[in-house]
């Protein structure tokens, strides 16, 4: 009798006891996760590889008196040519700019050779690092530049690129946690019927989300780690979006087992039990593969690894704690008007995909092979893919900085409007401005700011920016002023050259980690070869696939003029660690009834009827979360977002529903291989009978 006491009362105060704990922890981190914005960083630096060329200038000039510099270009612009009036407006402004601000030498006008444009270069040094003063500078610039009476007045270059940028990183985070929570809570609601329920996991995954925050603030302030926007931003993503998966699939099993247990908290136990070995693989392979990334050469991708993996893990550990402690609580009526009572059992009514499963287990190797052809003949859509994003491309609105370098190329054909910056050591600076003004393809060379032992040289090339010209330039400038002269080469143009480099690099070290380390977590989990080989090769066929989808889109459809260049690889590793959740909780049950003493093909049919509603509801929810990310103004998200979402759509209803369910039941025993699922089972000796009299 005490022994049942105890266990009554330990039924009673084990999720009382989770919970306070949480709410205990929020205090702690909520003033934590308040911070994690202000950590993050979206300069140039942060995003570029630590030994490139570029990042090695960045930081030089960090170090030049006055420290980093915020360049400017104002273009004052009239299509008939400009009269007098409009340059003395333009020098009146100028001046006045000069006045307001501290500027590093005299600002000089360079007319166009049609007379239709004037542009003026400036320079301070005063703001510095501090992004805050750099907004404030271009800004200022901005409300005395002015045009009036047909004249164009805008204001470009680095710093205003920068500024306009920061400004798209900022609407980030607020943006995407009210639209996911939005689409989140819609999709919930339409899911569980329910007029409570959907509260919880919502609530759950908000709580979820700001310990990842907390611990995302943490991470950077004891380990250094980069944090930019993009990673922000993908983070939360991630949580909401993985966090409601979870959920789902606990959620369904909990409402299983509350027919089968009269206790709430027996039915949590065995829901638990039953779907958290599978919650934990599917967690691990997401947070396995963003840690590959920490291999990356580029410094926003290996910080994107350990952000995005504390969101798994805080996902994870909210779902498996904190939701099950809440549900406990509001026992079964959270579930009303549904409500699954002690000993019922559920309406019988006609699956979905039991009879996705029954049709496509009559012709398998048919719905295989076609399958199979229909994501080749999707994959050849990369084909169609365009060449690298440029900056004034990535843009879905195009900022001003952006239409005032479509200005200067316009106008300036035979001379580039934003200069490479050149650091040459001091002793040997003039023979480095030589070097390059006599380098094929520059158009003119100057001699800039000097300073901790380096001078700061702008060279201007003849090709546009961000052309096969300039990036020709660029090569020469390196290949000229070799390890004699010590010197490196930046600038805007070619920190883009030194991103699609590491971004190429990254791509051949990077995806064979990431396909190692979740093959060897499948390995483990299902006890198998043959499985975990079928799943990676179902994902990276399912990748290959929405990437040819985005080919066929991005430029007739959405006008983009080119892709990002991190878009394969970080697509690759997303699509590959979620696509293979939906596997692990497909084969999973598939494994279960295999032990339970199933026939392969009954095995693949029940896994499909009994996980097919939950692994549709949590692909639907996940590719809506990703799909948040097509409405933000940078090209590269919506790219990403949009391959994501089309990606996780592909798995959900064809690649787990018909390809894996068909492969399963062609291969039989030799899908658990070399397991001892794999073995036929042995059969039961009858009874020798006694010989009749």
């Amino acid at each position: 009798m005490g022994d049942a006491r105890t266990q009554v009362r330990r039924r009673r105060l084990v999720p009382w006891a989770v919970v306070g704990l949480w709410l205990a922890a929020l205090v702690l981190v909520g003033p934590l996760a308040g911070k994690f914005g202000g950590v993050q960083q979206n300069r140039a630096v942060d995003y570029l590889p630590d030994g490139a060329d570029s990042t090695q200038v960045a930081r030089i000039q960090d170090e030049l008196p006055g420290g980093e510099a915020t360049d400017l270009v104002l273009v004052y612009h009239r299509d008939g040519g400009l009269t007098a009036a409009d340059r003395r407006a333009a020098a009146g402004q100028v001046a006045e700019v000069r006045g307001a601000y501290d500027l590093t030498g005299t600002p000089r006008g360079i007319p166009s050779e049609d007379g239709t444009t004037l542009m003026y270069p400036v320079s301070s040094t005063q703001p510095g690092q501090d992004e805050e003063a750099r907004d404030a500078f271009v800004d200022g610039v901005r409300e005395i530049a002015d045009g009036t009476g047909g004249l164009s007045v805008e204001v470009g270059g680095p710093g205003a690129l920068g500024t306009d940028m920061g400004k798209v990183f900022e609407t980030i985070d607020g943006t995407l946690l009210l639209a996911t929570l939005g689409v989140v809570t819609v999709l919930l609601v339409l899911i569980y019927r329910s007029p409570f329920l959907w509260l919880v996991p919502l609530t759950v995954a908000g709580v979820a989300a700001a310990l990842a925050m907390a611990a995302g603030y943490g991470m950077h302030e004891l380990f250094d780690v980069t944090v930019t926007g993009q990673s922000g931003g993908i983070m939360t993503v991630l949580v909401l979006g993985a966090g409601t998966d979870y959920a789902l699939l606990i959620v369904s099993r909990y409402r299983e087992e509350l027919r089968r247990h009269e206790r709430p908290y027996d039915a949590m136990r065995a829901a638990l039990r039953g779907c958290g070995p599978a919650v934990l693989a599917s967690s691990g392979t997401v947070a396995a593969g963003l840690l590959c990334l920490l291999a990356a050469d580029l410094n926003s991708s290996s910080g994107m690894g350990p952000v995005g993996m504390v969101g798994v893990l805080s996902a994870l550990v909210a779902m498996t704690t904190l939701l099950p402690g809440v549900l406990v609580l509001l026992g079964r009526r959270v579930f009303w008007p549904l409500v699954p009572a002690y000993g019922s059992t559920p309406k019988a009514r006609r699956s979905l995909f039991a009879a996705m499963g029954t049709s496509a287990a009559r012709r398998p190797a048919a719905v295989l092979a076609g399958g199979a052809a229909l994501l080749g003949a999707l994959a050849l859509g990369t084909l169609n893919l365009t060449g690298e994003l440029k900056q004034e491309d990535s843009f879905t609105d195009r900022p001003e900085s952006i239409t005032a370098m479509a200005t200067l190329a316009d106008a300036y054909p035979g001379r580039s409007s934003r200069p490479l910056t050149v650091m040459a050591p001091t002793d040997r600076a003039g023979a480095v401005l030589a070097k390059a003004r006599t380098t094929k393809g520059v158009a003119d060379a100057t001699e800039g700011r000097s300073g901790e032992g380096w001078t700061e040289i702008s060279v201007f090339a003849t090709a546009a920016p961000e052309t096969a010209g300039e990036t020709r330039t660029i090569e020469a400038l390196r290949a000229g002023l070799d390890d004699d002269h010590g010197a490196y080469v930046g600038g805007l143009s070619a920190q883009q050259l030194d991103l699609a480099d590491s971004e190429s690099r990254d791509r051949k070290v990077i995806v064979p980690l990431v396909l190692a380390a979740v093959f060897v977590i499948l390995m483990v989990l299902l006890r198998s070869l043959v499985a975990p080989l079928l799943l990676l090769a179902a994902v990276v066929a399912v990748w290959g696939a929405a990437l040819g989808i985005g080919g066929l889109v991005f430029e007739p459809l959405f006008g983009f003029a080119g892709t990002d260049p991190g878009l394969g690889l970080l697509s690759f590793v997303f699509l590959v660690a979620l696509g293979v959740d939906y596997g692990i909780f497909l084969m999973h049950r598939m494994r279960e009834e295999s032990l339970n003493g199933a026939e392969p093909e009954a095995a693949a049919l029940t896994a499909l009827r009994t996980t097919g509603g939950v692994i549709a509801s949590a692909g639907v929810v996940l590719a809506a979360t990703f799909a948040v990310l097509t409405t933000l103004p940078l090209v590269g998200l919506v790219e990403l977002g949009f391959v994501i979402a089309v990606g996780v759509l592909l798995d959900t209803f064809l690649v787990r529903t018909y390809l894996v369910t068909t492969a399963s039941v062609l291969l039989r025993r030799w899908m658990w291989w070399p397991g001892r699922l794999s073995k036929a089972p042995r059969p039961v000796p009858r009874e020798r009978q006694p010989e009749p009299v």
